[in-house]
């Protein structure tokens, strides 16, 4: 995996478990800007996932980033009218799952992978 500087990662913090609260999803780590958050420990492989969406953040200058996650988020919702799958179905978190596990990925991605994945939703990349 690429050393980066960046993400900072906060381990067994609370965070998570407070924004559970208010998501679709039972929330494990989350990224935001330079931090990262996780109830627990982190394992290399959701390192990876939350890198992977930093460098997204990075790539659309962290602002927009935001919106065009919250803005796929609610298509989805009006789509699959289930947040659990909204979530799931959101490119940047297509991006992030289909390559946590390839601790190279972020070696070999290309800027702004995540929009091949922008596709029909329902469909495998």
């Amino acid at each position: 995996m690429k050393a980066y500087k960046f993400p900072i990662f906060i381990e067994n913090s609370r965070v998570p478990v407070f924004l559970s609260k208010f998501a679709p999803i039972d929330i494990w780590a989350i990224s935001f800007g330079v931090w990262v958050w996780c109830r627990g420990e982190m394992s290399d492989r959701t390192k990876n996932h939350e890198t992977i969406h930093y460098v997204q953040q990075r790539e659309l200058l962290m602002v927009f980033q935001w919106i065009l996650y919250g803005l796929f988020h609610l298509i989805g919702l009006i789509k699959y009218r289930e947040g659990n799958k909204a979530y799931y179905e959101n490119p940047f978190e297509r991006e992030a799952y289909a390559n946590d596990q390839n601790l190279n990925y972020l070696n070999e991605r290309k800027p702004y992978a995540w929009i091949r994945y922008l596709r029909k939703q329902d469909e495998a990349v």
